[in-house]
C-alpha cells in the first residue's frame, strides 16, 4: 500500500523552514480528481522537437533534472523558465515502471532570472534548490510563501555571490559549486582563482562564511602554471574525518585534501564525533613521536572547542543523538593542504616524483564515495579514461602552526567569517608507509589504484570530452558515467577494505563497464544527455531517467542484485561437483581402495596340452590359481571386514546424528501444525468478527435516521423564520394584550365613568351602549388574538419537535 502527501509550502525570509509551518494556495495545487498517473517517459511536459530548445548555443555540460531521494522529480523548463514539480510513484503497476502525477505543480522564482541555467541540484532535505549557470547562481527556496499566478508557486528566490563571481569588471568563474552534505544552508563554490569559500545562505548572501586560498606549490619550487589550476572538488562521506574533508582536483589530476572543514551550526552523529574523539586520545596521545602527540592534542582541542559539550557528554558517558558544532578556528594556525595524495600499487609507491600521468589530456572531473571503510575516488580524464583510487590510509587532520588566519567576529566575539591560505607542509614525506606507530605523523594518505576504465569515447581528437559521475543511490559500488557517448556503468568488484580477502591478488578483480544508453544514435550524433537522475525505492528496484537533446524523456530499469558476483565460474569444478561430493562423503567411512573392488586377477598362460589333476604340473597350477585367489579376495574380504568393524561406531555415531536431526525436524514440524491451528483458530475469530461488524453496518444502515435527508435552503430559511417569530415577535404579542387587558379593566373601573352615568342617564346610557360596543369588538379580538397566538405556539411546538427528532436521528 502506498501514500501519496501533497507537503504544503512554507517561507522564512531569512532562512529554511520546515513545510509545516504555513499552507499554501489550494488553487496551486491540483486536487485527487484532476489528477492522472502516467508513465514517466510519456509525460506531456517531455515533448521532442519544441522550437527554440536545441541550437548550437546550448552548452554541453548540463543536468537540467534533480530527484529528491523520496517520491519527487523536479525538471527546468528552459523555454518558460519554470520549475516542475513531479511526484513519482514506483513499481505500479509492475515493479519495472515508474508513474508520473499529471498535472505538474509549476514553480517559479519571484524574481526575473538573467541567465541561462544549465544545472539544477538540490540540498538533502529537498527545502531548497540550487539554479546554476555561466552568468548566474540562485537558490529557489521551494518552501517559502508562494503566491498564486497563473496557476503557479511563485517561491522566494535570492542570488549568491554575484559581486565576486558575476561581476562585469571582474574575471572570476564558479567551477564547481555543490551543496554541503551536513548542511541545508551552507554552499561550497571552488572558483578560478584558487580559493574554495562555504556560504552560509541563513546569514549573508554575499560574504562567505569561510574562505580558503589554495596554493599547492611549495615554498622555493616551481611547477607549471598550467597544473596548479583547480579543476573540481568534492565533500567527504560519512566515514572518520572524511565527514570533515573537502577533496580538490586539479588540472593535472593531483588530488589534495583540507581538513578540518565545518560549516558553523552544522549537525552530526554522537557516535561519530565521539569515535574519532576516542581514537585522536588512544592512538595520537601515545603515539612515540613528538609530532603526532602535537597533531593529536590540537585535534583534541578543535573537537572540544568546534563540539563544547563532547568532553563533558564523554566524561560522563553521555548519548546524545547529535552534536552541533559552533564556530571556531585556531588562532595561530592554518589548515593544511594535504598533497598530491602520492599512489601505491600493492605497497610500492610511484617511482615519479609527484605522480604519473597515465592519462592523457587534463582532469576533467572528480568524484568522492564512501563504500562501507573504503573512500573511493574517482578522476575522470579529457581523454575519456577514469582512474578508480581508494585511500590506503585514514585522513588526519594537519594544521600549518604559526600561519595565522584571519578572523571576522561580531560585537560579542563570536566568529563569523574566517579567511586562511592553506599551503603543503613543508616536511611532506614522499615516502608513505602504513605502520601503526606512523599515525597522526601528518603524512597525507596514499591512493591505492584500483583500476583504469577507458570509455571508448567518439568524438575528434581535438576535442575534449565533457564526463559527469553519479552515484547508484541503491549500490553504492557502482557508478553512473554520462559523457558524449551516453551512460555506462561502472561496477567495483575488489575494495581493499570492504572485501578483505586475506592478500590474496587472485581477489583482485578489475571494474567491469557496461553500456547502458547510447546516444549516438539520435538526432545528434554524439549529443550528451541534457539530465540525468538515478532513481531507487525501498523495494530494492533501481532506474535512471535522462533527458537527450531534444528534451524527450528515457526511463531505464537497472539491474540491482547479483551484480558483485564474479562473473566467471570454474566449469570444470562445476560438472564433477557432485561425484566428487559422493566421494568425498563416502571416503570418510570406507577407503577408496574398498570401494575400487579387488584387483583384477592376471591369469598365467595356460599350455595347449591339457594337464592332469592329480599330476604334478596340474597341482602347480592349481596352486598358483589358489594363491592368486587369495591374494586378490581373500585379503580384500579380510580390509573389507575390518574396515566396517573399525567403522561402526562411526557408522553408529551417523545414523545417531540423522536420527536426532530427525526428531528435530518432527518437532519443528509439531510446533508448527500447532501454531497453523492456532492460526485457523484466529482466522476463524477475524471471519466472525467481520461477518458480525458486516451485520452490525446493516443494521444501521436501516436505521430511520440514516433515510432522512438534511434541511433544505427553504426549510433552514423557514425554520429561522419560526425562530425569529418564537424569539421576538410572540412575545411583544404577548406583552400587547397584557397591555390592552390592564387598560379594559382601568377604563372600566375609573369613578370618572360612574358619575357621568349618573348625571345625564340617557346620554350616558347611549355612549355607554357605544362604549359597550367598543369593549366587545376588543374582548373579540382579544379573544381571537389568544386563539391564533395558541395555535402559533402549537405550530412552534410542532417544528421544534420534529427538528429535534431529525437531529438526534442524524
Amino acid at each position: 500500500m502506498r501514500f501519496n502527501f501533497d507537503i504544503p509550502e512554507s517561507s522564512s525570509k531569512g532562512a529554511l523552514t520546515p513545510p509545516s509551518q504555513s499552507r499554501s494556495p489550494s488553487s496551486a495545487t491540483p486536487t485527487n480528481d484532476d489528477v492522472e498517473w502516467l508513465p514517466l517517459q510519456n509525460h506531456p511536459i517531455f515533448s521532442g522537437g519544441t522550437a527554440g530548445r536545441t541550437g548550437n548555443n546550448v552548452p554541453r555540460k548540463r543536468n537540467l533534472m534533480a530527484w529528491d531521494g523520496a517520491s519527487r522529480l523536479y525538471y527546468w523548463d528552459v523555454n518558460t523558465k519554470s520549475l516542475h514539480r513531479i511526484s513519482l510513484r514506483f513499481g505500479e503497476p509492475d515493479s519495472a515502471s515508474v508513474l508520473a502525477a499529471s498535472p505538474t505543480k509549476i514553480l517559479r522564482a519571484d524574481v526575473e532570472l538573467n541567465f541561462t541555467v544549465d544545472r539544477i541540484t538540490i540540498n538533502r532535505h529537498g527545502s531548497a534548490l540550487l539554479l546554476e549557470g555561466s552568468d548566474g547562481l540562485r537558490v529557489m527556496y521551494l518552501y517559502g510563501r508562494p503566491s498564486s499566478k497563473d496557476s503557479a508557486v511563485i517561491c522566494r528566490t535570492v542570488s549568491v555571490g554575484s559581486d565576486l563571481y558575476f561581476n562585469t569588471n571582474n574575471a572570476i568563474r564558479t567551477l564547481k559549486v555543490s551543496w554541503h552534505p551536513y548542511s541545508d544552508t551552507h554552499l561550497g563554490i571552488l572558483s578560478s582563482d584558487s580559493v574554495f569559500r562555504l556560504y552560509d545562505l541563513s546569514s549573508a548572501l554575499e560574504q562567505p562564511e569561510q574562505e580558503y586560498y589554495l596554493q599547492p606549490v611549495e615554498r622555493g619550487r616551481s611547477r607549471n602554471a598550467s597544473s596548479i589550476c583547480p579543476v573540481d572538488f568534492s565533500f567527504g562521506g560519512d566515514h572518520l574525518w572524511d565527514r570533515f574533508s573537502v577533496f580538490v582536483l586539479f588540472s593535472d589530476g593531483a588530488v589534495y585534501i583540507l581538513c578540518p572543514v565545518v560549516p558553523f551550526g552544522s549537525v552530526y552523529k554522537w557516535e561519530s564525533i565521539l569515535e574519532i574523539y576516542s581514537d585522536a586520545q588512544t592512538f595520537g596521545l601515545k603515539a612515540n613521536s613528538s609530532t603526532a602527540v602535537s597533531n593529536a592534542n590540537l585535534a583534541i582541542s578543535w573537537l572540544e572547542a568546534t563540539f563544547p559539550e563532547l568532553a563533558r557528554q564523554a566524561a560522563e558517558g553521555g548519548n546524545q543523538p547529535a552534536l552541533k558544532s559552533h564556530p571556531y578556528a585556531l588562532f595561530d594556525a592554518s589548515v593544511s593542504l594535504q598533497g598530491p595524495l602520492h599512489k601505491v600499487y600493492h605497497g610500492k609507491e610511484e617511482d615519479s616524483e609527484l605522480k604519473v600521468a597515465e592519462c592523457e589530456g587534463r582532469a576533467v572531473g572528480f568524484l568522492y564515495k564512501a563504500v562501507s571503510k573504503d573512500s573511493i575516488l574517482v578522476t575522470a580524464w579529457s581523454s575519456g579514461q577514469l582512474q578508480i583510487d581508494a585511500l590506503a590510509d585514514e585522513i588526519q587532520p594537519v594544521w600549518i602552526v604559526g600561519n595565522q588566519p584571519r578572523l571576522s567576529v561580531d560585537s560579542r566575539d563570536q566568529i563569523v567569517g574566517v579567511a586562511m591560505i592553506c599551503e603543503t607542509p613543508s616536511n611532506e614525506l614522499s615516502v608513505v608507509t602504513l605502520d601503526d606507530h606512523d599515525i597522526w605523523l601528518g603524512h597525507s594518505p596514499p591512493l591505492l589504484r584500483l583500476g583504469t576504465v577507458d570509455l571508448a569515447l567518439p568524438g575528434k581528437p581535438e576535442t575534449t570530452s565533457v564526463i559527469s559521475m553519479f552515484v547508484d543511490p541503491l549500490i553504492p559500488e557502482r557508478i553512473y558515467s554520462v559523457h558524449d557517448g551516453g551512460v555506462d556503468s561502472i561496477v567495483l568488484h575488489f575494495l581493499p577494505f570492504t572485501n578483505q580477502k586475506n592478500g590474496m591478488d587472485d581477489d583482485m578483480r578489475a571494474p567491469s563497464v557496461q553500456s547502458v544508453l547510447s546516444t549516438c544514435q539520435m538526432e545528434s550524433a554524439g549529443s550528451p544527455l541534457y539530465g540525468f537522475v538515478a532513481l531507487s525505492d525501498s523495494f530494492g528496484c533501481s532506474w535512471i531517467v535522462g533527458l537527450t537533446s531534444g528534451f524527450e524523456c528515457i526511463v531505464l530499469g537497472m539491474e540491482s542484485w547479483n551484480l558483485l558476483l564474479p562473473a566467471s565460474i570454474d566449469k570444470e569444478k562445476k560438472s564433477v561437483g557432485t561425484e566428487d561430493r559422493v566421494e568425498t562423503g563416502d571416503a570418510t567411512i570406507i577407503s577408496k581402495e574398498l570401494l575400487t573392488g579387488p584387483k583384477a586377477v592376471l591369469v598365467p598362460p595356460t599350455s595347449p596340452n591339457p594337464v592332469a589333476a592329480d599330476s604334478i604340473e596340474g597341482r602347480s597350477t592349481l596352486h598358483q590359481y589358489f594363491k592368486l585367489f587369495h591374494e586378490n579376495y581373500v585379503e580384500y574380504a579380510h580390509k573389507v571386514y575390518f574396515e566396517l568393524k573399525h567403522h561402526g561406531p562411526q557408522l553408529k555415531k551417523i545414523i545417531d546424528d540423522q536420527h536426532a536431526r530427525l526428531r528435530e525436524a518432527q518437532q519443528k514440524l509439531a510446533k508448527v501444525e500447532e501454531k497453523q491451528e492456532n492460526l485457523e483458530n484466529r482466522i476463524d475469530r477475524a471471519v466472525q468478527t467481520h461477518n458480525l461488524l458486516e451485520e452490525r453496518l446493516l443494521n444501521l444502515r436501516n436505521l430511520p435516521g440514516i433515510q432522512k435527508k438534511p434541511l433544505s435552503k427553504a426549510e433552514k430559511e423557514f425554520k429561522m423564520e419560526l425562530d425569529r417569530f418564537r424569539g421576538l415577535e410572540l412575545d411583544s404579542l404577548r406583552t400587547t394584550i397584557e397591555a390592552i387587558n390592564g387598560r379594559v379593566k382601568r377604563h372600566s373601573s375609573s369613578p370618572q365613568q360612574k358619575r357621568l352615568n349618573q348625571r345625564r342617564p340617557i346620554p350616558v346610557r347611549r355612549k355607554g351602549n357605544a362604549e359597550d360596543d367598543e369593549i366587545s369588538n376588543l374582548k373579540s379580538s382579544i379573544a381571537k388574538l389568544s386563539i391564533v397566538n395558541s395555535e402559533n405556539t402549537k405550530k412552534v411546538k410542532l417544528v421544534d419537535s420534529a427538528l429535534r427528532n431529525r437531529e438526534s436521528a442524524s
